[in-house]
This record gives C-alpha cells, structure tokens and sequence, in this order.
C-alpha cells in the first residue's frame, strides 16, 4: 500500500503540480495545500474506518472488506489525479486517495494485535517496517522508468491494488459473530479521533512520542525534489534519479535496522530503548541533510535516517499494542495513534512555507532550517518515549 500513497509524497505529487501551476512559488503553495487537506482526510479516515471495522459483521470478515474495497477506490483516485489539468482536481484524487488507502491501512494494521501473541509482535513489525522503504523504493524505481503524470500515479496505483488483493484474500479473517449490542451514535463517531490521556498515560506519550519522530520524518519527504532542483540544480530527471539512489540507501539502511530492531527489541523485552535510539539516528541524519554540500551527501543523509527510521518502524507497532486502552477497540485505537502518523504530513506542509521564507531571510537557507526543525522536533520525541512507564 505505502507504493501508493507515499510515492506521490516522495516524487510524483510535487512534479505533477508544478506541471499545472505558473512558477515554483506557485507549487510550492499548491504543493503544501495539497498535500496538508489531503493529510486532514487521512486523519479522519484512519480512526473511523478502525472503529468501523471493528463492529464489521460482514461474513467476508472484520477488514477484508475494508481492505479490499479502500484499494481499489484509491486505484480509482490515483487515476483521477494523473488526467487533473487543475489545482483542484489534484486536490480532490488526493484527498479520496488518502481516505481509501488509509481505510486499508487501517484494517490492515489491525491484524497485528487480531492474530499475532504480544510476545512476537517486535519480529513481526520489524517486518511489517520493511514494507514502508520497500513501498517507496518500489514507487520511486517505477517513476524513474516511466514518462508521464497519468503512467506515474497509475502504474504504483496498480501495484498497489495487487497486493492488497492477494492480502485481503489470503487472510485468515476474524469473522464477528453478533453484531454490536449499540449502533455507533455521533458521540461515539466523534470519540474515534481522541483518547483520554490522563486515564491512558502511557498511550498518551506513545501518540506524541509518534507524532514528533513522525514529524521530522515527514518533513523530508514533501520537498525533497524542490531542495534537490532549487539548491543543486538538477533537471527533474536528474531529481528523480537523485531521489532513486536516496531511497536505495534509505531501504538498505532501514533493511537492516528494521528486522533487527524487532528481534533485539523482543529478545531484551525493552520497547523504549530502541525508540529512542532510532529518533537520535534520525537527528544526526537530519542535521546532515540540513548542510549537505552536494548530492552525494544527501544520499548517505538519507541513508542515516533510513537506519533510525527502521529502527523506530521496527518497534513502534509493537510499542503501541501494548499500551492500547481497550482490547475490544483494537483497530479504532491503532487509528487514534495513526493520527501521529497523518497529523505531521498536514501540519508540517502548512508550516514548512513560514519556516522557509524564514531561513531565506538568513545566510543559513530555507531548507537547511526546514530540516533542523525537523531534527529538533525528532530529538523531542526521542527524549519523551522515556514518559511510557507500563512498558520497559
């Protein structure tokens, strides 16, 4: 799924709108309001589709509906966005896209806690870690090979759907056997997107825990290709190749770190450690991000940040599991925290032209700035993992 919803974050999405608007300025704004309303979407769909699948009496199962039908509304979307010859168009295939697919990742992560035992959940989310490079790489390959916007949104789109097919109908599926004893009223529609921390500490610092790595992370991802053809030049193909051989880095790097991480994690039974080593990773990659001198250099950055992001993948799903408020509400929780995940790609595009123009207005540079923010935002999440008391 991430070959589809991340490759337009990562390439895709910020070539296809400087193709329809009148100067860089231009798409960059573009850039950052589609991204940021359609990020809002992924927000709100995670959790509700969680809660929604969780009281799922289909005798197809609890998430192969959703996980089946979000794929192929979001083939659908990504189609739409490669024929859009407007802002608009853009922004409406994106935000459709985001909720279907995030409907999928929802349901799909879900399955985590329905069939695996907590004591082999760190080995199996270093796995399911790999899946977020391997989709980016795999996106950014495909991209790198083919010419067109409809071709660039389509073809991952496809790949996509594939997979979450062959997924949704290999699995061995909890089938509810009544049906919910309340229908879901608006309260409880609304309940979907909050938690009480202070009953729920523990889950409280896990979800900024999240948002803040998430944070720094997220912040490369948008304006990657502007930072490469603004600051060293590039051609948009240059870019893309550019990108490409940052990705490698990336997934050799998190190829590692990822399954390791789990293994170590569940062989010392500690969650925190690991997390907060990989946000400290992920600083050090960032700040050299932030000074590269040339392109090289921003390859092995991305590469660092690669190694902290496997790490932190490899734990955080399994982290997270374990300090879930109810047990009956698995997938409706797991969407509250994936807010930590969609939250930062809405805010971070929204804020990222003030700190920009900031940096501009200085000798040390716009993106330079974007990317220690992000350092500073990832060391805080590093440093508050330590707040989590019910898990080592």
């Amino acid at each position: 799924m991430y070959v589809a919803v991340l490759t337009p974050v990562m390439v895709s999405m910020a070539f296809k709108v400087q193709h329809i608007t009148a100067s860089p300025e231009a798409a960059a704004s573009a850039l950052g309001l589609v991204l940021g309303v359609g990020a809002l979407f992924a927000l709100i769909a995670n959790p509700l589709v969680g809660r929604l699948s969780d009281r799922t009496t289909s005798g197809w199962g609890m998430r192969r509906p959703w996980i089946a039908g979000g794929a192929a509304t979001g083939f659908v979307a990504l189609a739409l966005i490669g024929v859009a010859d407007s802002v608009w168009l853009v922004l409406l295939g994106w935000c459709v896209t985001q909720t279907a697919l995030n409907a999928v990742m929802a349901a799909a992560n879900a399955t985590l806690a329905d069939q695996v035992p907590a004591e082999r959940r760190g080995k199996v989310s270093g796995i399911v870690g790999i899946t977020t490079p391997l989709g980016i790489l795999g996106g950014t390959f495909l991209v790198n090979l083919i010419d067109g916007d409809l071709l660039r949104f389509t073809v991952p789109g496809a790949l996509a759907l594939a997979l979450a097919l062959l997924f949704a109908f290999s699995l061995k599926d909890r089938v509810l056997a009544e049906k919910p004893a309340e229908r879901l009223t608006l309260q409880q529609f609304l309940g979907s997107f909050v938690f009480n921390p202070v009953e729920h500490p523990d889950f409280g610092w896990t979800w900024l825990t999240k948002f803040l790595i998430m944070f720094g992370y997220a912040g490369i991802a948008a304006y990657l290709p502007y930072y490469l053809t603004e600051r060293f030049g590039l051609s948009e193909q240059e870019a893309i190749s550019a990108i490409l051989f940052a990705h490698i880095a990336s997934m050799l790097a998190m190829a590692v770190s990822s399954p390791v991480g789990g293994i170590i994690s569940d062989k010392l039974g500690k969650r925190r450690v690991p997390v907060a080593f990989a946000g400290l990773v992920m600083v050090a990659g960032l700040v050299l991000l932030a000074f590269a001198p040339n392109v090289g250099v921003v390859i092995v950055a991305q590469g660092v940040i690669g190694l902290g992001a496997g790490a932190f993948l490899s734990v955080d799903l399994a982290l997270a599991t374990q300090v879930l408020p109810n047990p009956d509400d698995t997938a409706k929780d797991l969407g509250v925290l994936n807010i930590a995940n969609a939250l930062p790609q809405s805010i971070a595009p929204a804020i990222a032209p003030a700190i920009l123009a900031l940096g501009n207005a200085t000798p040390l540079g716009g993106y330079p700035l974007w990317y220690l923010f992000g350092a500073l935002t990832a060391l805080a999440g590093a440093v508050l993992v330590y707040r989590i008391k019910s898990v080592n």
